[in-house]
């Protein structure tokens, strides 16, 4: 028993030995391969692993001037080293001396200079970051909290010490790449987006639709070594994609959507979805689109784009078509007259009415031109009915024949695809009751931007075009690959059923219910027809209608074309009158711009035109005119900068970029809501100016 006892011990003696020669062993291993020649071998092959993607930069998308309506702007992480480390000890100790001291000599020329950069925050608070970071004593440490602008950071670079290089002072960047819409929630849904978690995606609109032009081809690269640090090693080189030229003019885009706006916010009104469609006749080319949906806080906000995806039942808009198929089919003719008396006739169990059916209707029989005019309801279903109720299938294949309902393929997804059913299509229980109904504007479901290519091609002499939104694809500038207007129909109807819509048209803006469309013949006229409808949800018509005005202008020679849709719960919906004065508005600011850039033909060849300057720099501004090639003379411009440094000088009708300099010249901080010229400022003028103080702008675009 006592020899089984001393055994024990030796065998945990034993045990304690290997256990700890294997620690040392491991031990041994893991400083061997930290050391050189091992350690230079590990990092190789850690190297070769580690690899990297070039983002290419998104091409832009531009106006039909040019202007970006969406483009990839870089914005940058300022970084500053603390911590020195080489392998070349003698290196790393005069490296360190040089930081140590030029960094304790420029400290407060660096927070007074990043201060004076970034005005939000001061230059004590700069100060001790930097020397919270120097006492941290970390790699990478973050000396402004936000991201700088490029410009920012070119000035960075000025500044004593951080000008050195990045060995030298430590100071170095990250660039990251972001998409802005330098004029916000104008065309936004048209645009498009990127998501906001993967800047790579394209979510929606033009972004989508040719995101394979304008997300470019990534580079690679892979990392190496060099006196301790990673340096990047390019193996190629990103190629950035390419622009795209819109047909959007941002002008006609501006005033559309400020004018549907104010007549949706007027209390008659109180639109809950609104559109706005501008088109130009010859080529089809969107020059705007607005698309306005109210918020759950009462303002109106670019959220869907309603005037592509959207099936609305057109109402009264769709009796021109209907008319169009009766005449071209010989069924009627201008002459033909209806009694619409008493207002409301029984049609397949239904009551077809007229808006005017509690006063009795109208008193005498309508003509064609009165029926359009007039928006007789029962006058276009008794013409329809009449002429097609032995065989619904003629008048609707007669409406296929005029294009109303034909896919447009549109470059974006989720776009609504219209729907005109037929009697003879199994996917549509077709009743007695669908013919007069449709003839209304009823049971068929179109986009308003279908609506409006049906009334363009009226415009057009009979010829339909495909709605057009890019006409190019841009590298640096030059066009690469166009992309030319499309014919959808040459004809829609023959020649005398065109002039006989294009005179109902006509009249009923100049003797209907069109008449807030125009402006009474005194600059011009203009062609179109009203519409009101009920509006389904859920296949039910409850109390909200679907408002509308289409048409074109002038109508002697049209070169656009333009819808205004609203949608409301008011008590009384008139096409005309809510939709029609929006028409108007839109319709004489493009003619009177037109007007005004045509006018320069007529000129006197010794007159030179001299672009408008605003609130500004005058001798900029000569400089500017004088490059163009224009005689240079004095321009009447207001000095921008006239109040002493210690007062907060007047801003208003200044660009944002005079306007902040002018503010943080005397040391405030600046607040931007939205682009363009200065509306407001919530300073007033002449106030004393109180350095660290925050001023608001207020923009004409937000």
């Amino acid at each position: 028993m006592q020899a089984k006892r001393d055994k024990g011990p030796k065998r945990y003696f034993v045990i304690f030995v290997v256990m700890l020669m294997a620690g040392v062993y491991i031990l041994g291993k893991a400083l061997y391969t930290m050391l050189p020649p091992e350690s230079d071998y590990w990092k190789a092959v850690g190297l070769n692993n580690k690899q990297g993607q070039i983002p290419a930069s998104r091409g832009n998308i531009l106006s039909c001037d040019r202007q970006v309506l969406s483009g990839t702007v870089p914005k940058y992480n300022l970084y500053l080293d603390f911590a020195v480390h080489d392998p070349d000890s003698t290196i790393e100790a005069k490296t360190r001396a040089f930081r140590d001291s030029a960094f304790r000599v420029d400290l407060d020329s660096i927070a007074e200079g990043l201060a004076r950069i970034f005005p939000d925050y001061n230059k004590q608070w700069f100060r001790q970051n930097l020397l919270k970071g120097k006492s941290h004593g970390k790699y990478a440490w973050r000396i402004y909290p936000k991201q700088a602008s490029y410009v920012q950071y070119k000035a960075c670079k000025e500044l004593p010490f951080l000008r050195e290089s990045m060995y030298r002072s430590g100071f170095h960047a990250d660039e990251i790449l972001h998409r802005l819409k330098p004029y916000g929630e104008l065309a936004a849904r048209t645009i498009g987006d990127l998501y906001k978690d993967d800047s790579s995606r394209a979510k929606c609109g033009l972004e989508l639709s040719f995101d394979s032009i304008l997300r470019g081809k990534p580079g690679s690269k892979h990392f190496t070594v060099v006196r301790n640090r990673l340096v990047p090693i390019i193996d190629k080189q990103a190629e950035n994609g390419h622009d795209l030229l819109t047909t959007i003019d941002i002008n006609i885009q501006d005033f559309a959507d400020r004018a549907l706006r104010n007549k949706m916010k007027e209390e008659g009104v109180q639109g809950e979805v609104g559109v706005a469609i501008v088109m130009e006749v010859k080529t089809g080319d969107v020059k705007a689109i607005v698309n306005l949906t109210r918020g759950q806080d009462g303002k109106y906000y670019e959220l869907k784009n309603n005037a592509v995806s959207d099936l609305w039942e057109p109402g009264s808009t769709f009796k021109t078509a209907s008319i169009m198929v009766a005449l071209e089919d010989g069924k009627i003719n201008l002459n033909k007259t209806v009694d619409c008396t008493p207002g409301a006739v029984r049609m397949h169990g239904r009551w077809m009415k007229d808006h005017n059916w509690r006063k009795g209707g109208y008193k005498t029989p309508l003509k064609v031109e009165d029926i359009l005019g007039q928006s007789s309801n029962i006058g276009v279903s008794k013409i329809i009915e009449e002429a097609y109720s032995n065989d619904p299938s003629a008048f609707v294949d007669g409406l296929h024949r005029e294009g109303v309902g034909i896919p447009l393929d549109l470059p974006f997804v989720g776009k609504g695809e219209p729907i005109v059913p037929h009697p003879r299509d199994k996917k549509h229980y077709w009743s007695k009751s669908d013919l007069p109904w449709m003839s209304i504007g009823y049971v068929t479901m179109l986009p308003p931007i279908s609506t409006l290519t049906f009334y363009n091609a009226i415009a057009n002499g009979g010829r339909m075009m495909r709605p057009r939104f890019v006409t190019a694809e841009l590298k640096d500038g030059m066009v690469i690959k166009e992309f030319p207007p499309e014919v959808i129909k040459e004809r829609i109807c023959s020649s005398s059923t065109l002039r006989d819509i294009q005179y109902c048209l006509e009249h009923v803006v100049s003797g209907g219910l069109g008449k807030k469309a125009g402006n009474g013949g005194k600059y011009f006229k203009v062609s179109g027809k009203t519409g009101t409808a009920m509006f389904s949800e859920n296949g039910r018509y409850g109390r909200k209608h679907m408002v509308s005005f289409c048409g074109y202008f002038p109508s002697d020679n049209p070169k656009y074309s333009c819808i205004v849709c609203i949608r409301h719960q008011q008590a009384i919906p008139s096409g005309g009158g809510q939709c029609g004065p929006v028409f108007r508005e839109i319709s004489e600011y493009i003619m009177s711009r037109d007007s005004l850039r045509n006018a320069s033909l007529a000129a006197d060849t010794n007159s030179v035109f001299v672009p408008k300057a605003t609130k500004g720099n005058r001798h900029d501004a000569e400089a500017i005119v004088e490059g163009m090639g224009l005689q240079k003379r004095q321009l009447n411009v207001e000095e921008a900068d006239t109040m002493p440094l210690s007062k907060v000088p007047d801003v208003t009708g200044m660009g944002v970029k005079d306007a902040v300099y002018a503010l943080q010249k005397r040391g405030l901080r600046v607040r931007v809501n939205g682009c363009g010229q200065i509306a407001a400022q919530d300073i007033a003028a002449g106030s004393q100016a109180v350095k660290g103080k925050t001023v608001t702008l207020t923009t004409t675009i937000r």
